[in-house]
């Protein structure tokens, strides 16, 4: 009843589909995603000003953060305890002067290896804006004074050389400051670090050799080498189309890069070509990202929520092999 069909029987179109099927490599598998699932580790108090600008980890597990709006330093347990650590004084004026803002606020922190804290503050008067240093179990003292027209924001530290840099967001420069303190040097005032509308220069890290920074207005990620004799040297675009860039951090692996995007309320990994892709969003509970930080494989990220006005909070990733 049945008749035995032959290669020859066969239509070609036929054929030629089950020989393509045939030499057609099996789908790969889909590769992992970069980050782990997310979780929100800890809930800031906004009402209280907790909205973390910037962040400096500890090796013991602590997280060092500046709160904004509260003028405040603060240290982050690896419990999710909070302690605050300084209130820096309020201006005489209230902080209404402080260019673009209108508050005053503390903005970038780092760590040394002894343990001592730098970090900026901004007030738009003369006599607090500036670098200022709290060592272990001491009083926060300013150890630089910066223009009370600009906005001190990223801060960086080359240990090698004890030098701090900072960038200006509104006066479009990066500083450089020796960690004994003293006056500031204009290290760069290069037109690729200049707002166009609200903020230029804003995050910060040194990485092989050069200092490297993000421009929120101009969505970019700039590296301006070191030269010998320690000034800086020809600016380099190496990414663009980040609208919003705030603080990033390397993830290990060359110059590849995890950057928060403040206003669309994004983590994007930045590849070495300047590529780029989203990584979270408010989905996974980001309220306007300020700052990212790697402890190893993990990746803390910081929202404070400046225009959502709800949930300031810090968020916990791991960075997939």
């Amino acid at each position: 009843m049945f008749k035995k069909l032959t290669a020859s029987a066969l239509p070609a179109a036929v054929l030629v589909a089950a020989v393509a099927a045939a030499l057609t490599p099996a789908p790969a598998s889909a590769a992992p995603a970069p980050l782990g699932r997310a979780r929100i580790a800890v809930h800031f108090d906004l009402a209280r000003g907790q909205t973390p600008e910037n962040a400096a980890l500890a090796p013991g597990g602590a997280t060092y953060v500046t709160f904004a709006k509260s003028r405040q330093v603060a240290e982050v347990s690896r419990t999710g305890t909070v302690r605050v650590l300084a209130t820096l004084p309020k201006p005489a004026d209230g902080g209404v002067h402080t260019p673009v803002m209108g508050f005053p606020l503390t903005v970038g922190i780092v760590r040394a290896h002894d343990g001592t804290l730098y970090f900026l503050y901004a007030t738009g008067t003369p006599g607090l804006t500036g670098v200022w240093r709290m060592r272990p179990g001491g009083e926060p003292q300013r150890i630089a004074p910066l223009p009370a027209n600009g906005l001190p924001n990223g801060l960086a530290l080359d240990p090698r050389t004890r030098t701090l840099y900072v960038t200006d967001s509104v006066l479009g420069a990066i500083w450089s400051v020796p960690t004994t303190g003293g006056t500031p040097t204009a290290w760069s005032s290069a037109p690729q670090l200049a707002a166009t509308g609200f903020l230029g220069a804003n995050g910060l890290k040194i990485h092989n050799g050069a200092v490297w920074a993000t421009n929120l207005d101009q969505g970019t990620v700039l590296r301006i080498p070191v030269l010998r004799d320690g000034r800086a040297g020809e600016v380099r675009t190496r990414a663009t189309g980040l609208p919003g860039i705030d603080d990033f951090a390397f993830t290990g692996r060359g110059d590849q890069l995890l950057a928060a995007l403040n206003g669309p309320g994004e983590v994007a990994l930045v590849q070495p070509d300047g590529s780029h892709s989203t990584l979270l969003t408010s989905a996974d509970g980001l309220q306007n990202p300020t700052s990212i930080a790697l402890r190893g494989n993990t990746v803390h990220v910081l929202s404070a929520a400046y225009v959502t006005a709800k949930d300031p909070n810090l968020i916990l990733a791991r960075l997939n092999d």
